[in-house]
């Protein structure tokens, strides 16, 4: 029996899907993906921008120790949910680390983890990050809850909300610094 050249492609096609769906090449083909599509995180217009009224928010450390949301009013923050099988999210996370390393000490971090504790521990180790890491110990502020990750806030020391990123993004953009620089100095 020969094979018509349709009936060939339909096979690559059906193997293709198949490989993405349910192999690790889709995972990796999604990150790939993510990387190249990812541009720099857009500014809310002043008139536009929320302030978040709700600091109450409790956060555990990857290292079990309470955070307390309310201690970071009054400094920049910025706030990322994500998760190690969320493509776009691993996507992100270099120009994140790279970020946090350049402004630990001056912005608060908090990457929420929308995950198994071990899977995350185990992923920060294998990439070599050094990120503040925690897991919700109690219900998200509204402002600050999207359907989708990863997402990304970033609120200034009014707690207006300057970004809302829904989906990946270089983060660690000469745009980004400048907005923090910007936001720091007020």
């Amino acid at each position: 029996m020969k094979l018509s050249k349709e009936q060939i492609s339909d096979g690559i096609w059906i193997l293709a899907i198949v490989l993405i769906l349910f192999t690790p090449v889709g995972f990796h083909l999604g990150v790939i993906t993510g990387k190249l599509f990812s541009g720099s995180a857009g500014v809310i217009a002043e008139d536009k921008r929320e302030t978040l009224e709700n600091y109450q928010w409790k956060l555990v450390h990857l290292d079990g120790s309470q955070f307390n949301f309310e201690d970071t009013q009054g400094k920049v923050v910025l706030v990322n949910f994500w998760a190690t099988w969320c493509p776009p999210c691993v996507a992100e996370l270099p120009s994140m680390d790279r970020l946090h390393n350049a402004y630990k000490d001056k912005v608060i971090f908090a990457f929420v983890a929308n995950d198994d504790k071990e899977k995350v521990q185990s992923f920060l180790v294998k990439r070599e990050f050094d990120l503040p890491v925690y897991f919700e110990a109690s219900r998200t502020p509204d402002l600050l809850v999207s359907r989708s990750i990863p997402a990304t806030y970033i609120l200034d020391k009014s707690g207006a909300i300057v970004v809302r990123e829904i989906g990946a993004a270089q983060w660690d953009s000469e745009e980004t610094r400048e907005l923090l620089d910007q936001l720091l100095a007020e």
